[in-house]
């Protein structure tokens, strides 16, 4: 009896599994026998570099533009009609050189009625000053004409308060006398009856007698009464009197009071003059200011870069314009003064950036010259365009003013001070593996090995290694084509 033998294509599987188990143990074998041979010298040599010390320049490359210093658009103070332009696109102009002209007709007639405004107020200032003083002086005048006639009446008074007592005392001593006088006159006349009876005296030695008895009597009586007139009008001319004194009191009073109220008011109408004159004058002033803002005057030595507007046409106070010389705009001017470069440096190149630090500047239009700057500026603030992170860096210009232009594309040198005895490899030999920067140095077997290190200045193609890497050690600037395929992340 014949035994079967198992057909090979029934069970496929292991045969599969052992041809795909000697396979990998071929290419395993082969991948073991090509780590452990080291890359030849001669392709070690084409692979590698020799990390070594030299002295690098820092020079950082960038373009730049050509910008004003300053830049202005000179646009009119107050709206009105531009009659008169004095200068072209591209001249050169000095600092408070006229322009341009615009129309003034109603600035100057409203100028010439504010100049007689402010000549009528000093007129009226320099009369208040003169009248006013002799209005107070008038003031004055009165006020002491008022106290000399007060004077006067308590003087009277006082003369009449006195004088009135003694008529009074001397009419009664005249009466006392008289009295005694007519008593005589009588005691004469009775004696000499008698004696007239008896023939001893004549008759008109008696009516002489008689008559002076009757004069006697006669000057009793009226002394009698004067006295009475006296004593009955003594209180009506004392009271007569102190009316008077009273009244001039009063005008005393009064002409105190206008004196000082007119000195109060004479220090106000003066200031108020004074201020009338002050007010025309800062109108004149502005009217002034006013009729010179029609010329239209350079702020600065600098030149026209821009011309907006034409003779004729009207244009409004503003600071805006465009920067073609046919659009329509309400300036009138663009004027600018001196010359730099605004260069845009990558954020990576910004540390090497001094204030101060010389640049070397070329342009297109001047392909053989070279044009001296220097950093006075290095933005604070980064500028992104298209993603890419950049410091605009401000240069003044040492040299070609005269040639560069405005506006025109150049290429910066930023020259750096040279850093002596640098260990340097080439930039393309710094690869990063699991976010640490390092470079592939060959081991003992000669093959590519990672190392850590620390590095200073990027300049182009050569980086500066401050720590991680000694001088001789030999780089991989190139890896071989079995370990490109490995990843160093």
């Amino acid at each position: 009896m014949e035994i079967p033998v198992p057909n090979k294509l029934n069970r496929p599987l292991p045969w599969i599994l052992a041809v795909m188990t000697g396979g990998l143990l071929v290419v395993g074998g082969l991948t073991y026998k090509m780590a452990q041979t080291p890359v030849s010298e001669s392709k070690l040599e084409k692979m590698t570099v020799i990390a070594q010390r030299e002295s690098l320049a820092v020079d950082i490359e960038a373009s730049g533009v050509v910008e004003p210093i300053e830049s202005v658009n000179i646009s009119p103070k107050n709206p009105g009609r531009l009659v008169q332009l004095r200068v072209e696109q591209g001249m050169k102009v000095k600092e408070g050189q006229i322009l341009a002209l615009m129309e003034h007709s109603e600035d100057k007639a409203q100028g010439k009625f504010a100049e007689a405004k402010y000549n009528q107020a000093l007129a009226d200032l320099e009369a208040a000053k003169v009248r006013i003083p002799s209005e107070v002086q008038q003031a004055q005048t009165r006020y002491v004409q008022a106290q000399t006639q007060l004077e006067q009446a308590k003087a009277n008074l006082q003369r009449a308060t006195e004088r009135i007592p003694k008529e009074i005392d001397q009419i009664k001593a005249q009466i006392v006398s008289a009295q005694s006088g007519l008593e005589l006159a009588a005691s004469r006349v009775k004696r000499n009856e008698e004696l007239l009876r008896e023939g001893a005296i004549t008759q008109d030695r008696f009516d002489e007698l008689l008559n002076n008895y009757n004069n006697a009597q006669a000057s009793l009586m009226e002394l009698q009464k004067r006295l009475e007139q006296t004593t009955q009008t003594q209180n009506p001319e004392i009271d007569q009197l102190k009316q008077e004194v009273l009244h001039a009191q009063a005008t005393v009073a009064e002409a105190q009071i206008q004196l000082e109220e007119r000195k109060r008011t004479a220090k106000i109408d003066i200031t108020s003059l004074e201020l009338a004159a002050e007010a025309a004058k800062a109108e004149l002033e502005q009217m002034v200011i006013q009729f010179q803002d029609t010329a239209i005057r350079a702020p600065f030595d600098g030149i026209v870069t821009q011309k907006y507007a034409n003779p004729g046409a009207f244009v409004t106070p503003t600071t805006s314009a465009s920067s073609t010389a046919s659009a329509t705009s309400s300036s009138i001017l663009a004027l600018a003064r001196g010359l730099k470069v605004v260069a845009k440096v990558p954020e990576v190149d910004i540390a090497m950036i001094q204030q101060s630090q010389p640049v070397t500047i070329t342009a297109d239009a001047y392909p053989n010259e070279v044009f001296k700057g220097q950093v006075v500026l290095i933005a604070p603030e980064a500028v992104v365009e298209d993603n890419v992170t950049s410091f605009e860096v401000t240069i003044a210009l040492m040299e070609g003013q005269d040639k560069l232009l405005s506006r025109m594309n150049v290429d910066v040198n930023f020259l750096g001070q040279e850093i002596n005895d640098a260990l340097v490899v080439p930039t393309v030999a710094i690869v990063t593996k699991n976010g640490e920067t390092g470079v592939m140095v060959a081991d003992e077997n000669e093959k590519p090995k990672f190392k850590p290190v620390t590095i200073g200045q990027v300049l182009d193609e050569k980086t500066q290694i401050l720590s991680g890497l000694t001088p001789g050690e030999r780089v991989f600037i190139d890896l071989p084509e079995e370990e490109q395929n490995k990843s160093l992340f």
